[in-house]
């Protein structure tokens, strides 16, 4: 079963039916939260239960707003491993780091927790077409998860993303749009075709769905870490998804009695070439500017403006967190040295943390005993343009 009773706006507040069809909030166009029935949950929904179930982010069914499991799709996304980074620690001489690899997640990204609930949530519904503005990952993970529901997927990428982002959408039957711009001339050009055709938007944070996916990142750290939180948590951050998810699940957690009230400090690291949030957080603002002429080899990191941005900036300023802008030239060197150290071929969106870690100890941010996780969000697979030239 699952709690799930309705959504509220994470803005105005304003409260909706959980059983009819949303995008942004009709009052303020704000994202949705899905709330749940958490006093009933306390009592009935243990972390005992969990004992023995299925290694994915659908262990935590309770928390998640499926109402009937009928329509779950599964491609055994969640429960990616939490490395130690020992040889990664002696590299830069710093104790407790650990690294959530979510390369290893079907369609190889941490995009696919997102969009497994979001069409998961569409198939409950009876969605027949889903599209998405995407840099890459995220059009791979709803066409995967669009093909297993039987649904048409339409998929607006700018076409200077790495080949294997489209190849692997046409390869899942989705249909490719290619734009000569942003991320954000994507989304423009998307909207068009939902309006036109009826189209369900599963664009970043334009559907309450996504973020309850990308939530059970915070859950699992907390089960693997033996229910306690780690100090610092490093994410690298475009749309903000998956911060402003852990952030919520946190809080979910302490409500059901799984944890205490120690939180980690949350840490949004973007590009020097894009960076919105860094600019807003240290010019203390609510909201992020556009960011004007975005370029960065982390696609990932390549969006000029974040519909959730009051809320990733929200969880930084609650977590007593900051925000951090590294080059492109250190995205690329930290990528190798988590390759070199650990074993893992990371996506730059990883590198990104690695480089944003080495500044925060180098300025006394991060001390010497505090532990930290490092989010690696994707495979360095895709981006084999980048490696051409070493």
């Amino acid at each position: 079963m699952s709690y799930f009773t309705h959504l509220e706006c994470g803005y105005c507040g304003k409260v909706y039916d959980k059983d009819k069809i949303w995008n942004l909030c009709p009052d303020c166009g704000k994202p949705l939260l899905a709330r749940y029935d958490l006093a009933t949950a306390k009592k009935e929904f243990t972390k005992e239960k969990l004992n023995g179930r299925e290694k994915n982010l659908w262990r935590y069914r309770e928390m998640l707003p499926l109402i009937d499991q009928k329509f779950r799709l599964s491609l055994g996304e969640g429960f990616t491993p939490l490395i130690r980074a020992e040889r990664l620690e002696n590299f830069i001489g710093k104790k407790n780091i650990f690294i959530k690899d979510e390369g290893l997640n079907p369609t190889t990204s941490f995009k696919a927790r997102g969009l497994c609930l979001a069409i998961s949530k569409a198939n409950e519904f009876g969605i027949k077409e889903v599209s998405i503005p995407s840099a890459g990952n995220a059009a791979g993970a709803m066409s995967a998860y669009a093909a297993l529901a039987g649904m048409k997927a339409f998929v607006f990428m700018p076409k200077d993303v790495p080949l294997p982002f489209i190849n692997e959408c046409k390869a899942l039957n989705a249909e490719v749009t290619l734009v000569d711009g942003l991320i954000t001339d994507c989304g423009k050009l998307a909207a068009e075709g939902v309006k036109k055709f009826g189209r369900f938007d599963v664009s970043t944070l334009k559907e309450p769905y996504r973020i309850e996916g990308k939530k059970t990142m915070g859950y699992e750290i907390a089960e693997q870490m033996n229910w306690t939180l780690p100090d610092v948590i490093i994410y690298p951050t475009g749309g903000g998804t998956g911060l402003i998810g852990m952030w919520k699940a946190f809080d979910e957690m302490e409500k059901l009695g799984w944890i205490g009230s120690k939180r980690p400090r949350m840490v949004t690291v973007q590009s020097a070439g894009c960076a919105p949030m860094v600019k807003a957080f240290e010019e203390k603002k609510e909201f992020a500017e556009m960011w004007n002429g975005a370029k960065t080899i982390a696609d990932g990191l390549r969006v000029p403006a974040a519909v959730g941005d009051f809320l990733i900036l929200r969880a930084l300023r609650e977590s007593g967190g900051t925000a951090v802008a590294v080059t492109d030239e250190e995205i690329f060197e930290s990528t190798k040295t988590i390759g070199r150290t650990e074993g893992i071929f990371a996506a730059p969106e990883g590198g990104a943390t690695l480089a944003a870690l080495k500044r925060l100890i180098s300025v006394g941010w991060i001390d010497e005993k505090e532990s930290v996780v490092l989010f690696n969000t994707g495979s360095g697979h895709k981006y084999m343009g980048l490696w051409s030239s070493e």
